[in-house]
């Protein structure tokens, strides 16, 4: 799929990640419609006036409701629709509920829009995407998950203001499992050029501070949910980004979770490493280096995801 003329989005699930999600997409005009679609009418109706009313200073249109029928002619899917995570829950935890509502939710989407692009959000999104994979039989490339777009710029914000320089100038990844066995990719991590631990402007990195960032990195979600209740503004404008990269063709190198054919000897479990996204969907980047001690971790947080999709029977 190339460029995307008269693009339409749909946010499947009108919650506080759905609603932001869409709110995200239409302030950055990622799409020319934004369509929300939930089941609860009342709560889906409200977010899409609130969201029209803003449509004066937008370039977007914006419509939705309980109604199927608004998914139609979707390019892109994004899917956000399920329990949410408690305080104190792991996403693992969440795995069974939501892959209930998936096993439902999806072929109705599949028979609506069935060339789209589908994006998952939903947590546990490694586990949710390789049922979502499962159950539509499209292709790894056409229905992945957000993965560790997030948590990597939770990362790269750290590493930026610690650094004292800008957001743009850092180059590192989380990778792995969207959750506890997430690690950075420390051997390619970079700021300007410059390897991290090479860092002179300032105090240099030392490896016990970088492996306290990387805790920050993972809990931050757990942080956030403490607070307020949910995370929401950040997953909303990574979400819209990664639908910005499908929509314009943009071949960006984003940590996206596809279920895996081979990379690092892993097969049949979605997890996040750098992957190409465009059109056509996301392609993971087989160069992507790893230390060896990098990939142990992978094949651990690996094996913690399949367990997980083991344990569902599906």
């Amino acid at each position: 799929m190339s460029v995307v003329e008269n693009s339409k989005l749909c946010v499947v699930g009108a919650g506080s990640v759905g609603s932001s999600l869409a709110y995200a997409a239409l302030i950055r005009g990622s799409a020319s419609q934004v369509a929300l679609y939930d089941i609860a009418s009342a709560k889906v109706e409200a977010e899409v006036l609130d969201l029209a009313h803003g449509t004066q200073f937008t370039e977007a249109r914006v419509s939705g409701g309980d109604d199927l029928a608004v998914v139609e002619g979707s390019h892109v899917v994004v899917i956000t629709a399920g329990a949410k995570q408690e305080p104190g829950q792991t996403r693992l935890e969440l795995a069974s509920t939501n892959a209930r509502i998936l096993e439902s939710l999806l072929p109705n989407l599949l028979e609506r829009a069935p060339d789209a692009i589908y994006v998952l959000v939903t947590n546990p999104v490694d586990v949710l995407t390789v049922v979502a994979q499962r159950i539509s039989g499209l292709p790894p490339q056409r229905i992945f998950g957000s993965g560790t777009v997030l948590d990597t710029s939770r990362l790269r914000w750290l590493l930026a203001r610690r650094a004292g320089v800008t957001t743009a100038n850092v180059h590192a990844d989380i990778v792995g499992e969207h959750g506890d066995t997430e690690f950075p990719l420390w051997s390619s991590a970079r700021i300007g050029p410059v390897p991290i631990l090479d860092w002179r402007s300032g105090e240099p990195f030392k490896a016990s501070e970088l492996d306290g960032i990387a805790r920050e990195v993972r809990d931050a979600a757990y942080t956030v949910i403490r607070g307020k209740g949910a995370t929401n503004y950040a997953i909303g404008l990574a979400g819209a980004r990664i639908v910005e990269a499908v929509m314009n063709d943009e071949h960006a190198v984003m940590p996206v979770s596809t279920v895996q054919r081979g990379i690092r000897g892993i097969d049949g479990v979605a997890l996040s490493v750098p992957s190409v996204v465009s059109g056509s969907g996301a392609v993971p980047v087989a160069e992507t280096p790893f230390s060896d001690d990098e990939v142990r971790l992978l094949q651990t947080s690996a094996a913690a995801i399949r367990a997980s999709v083991d344990s569902l029977g599906v």
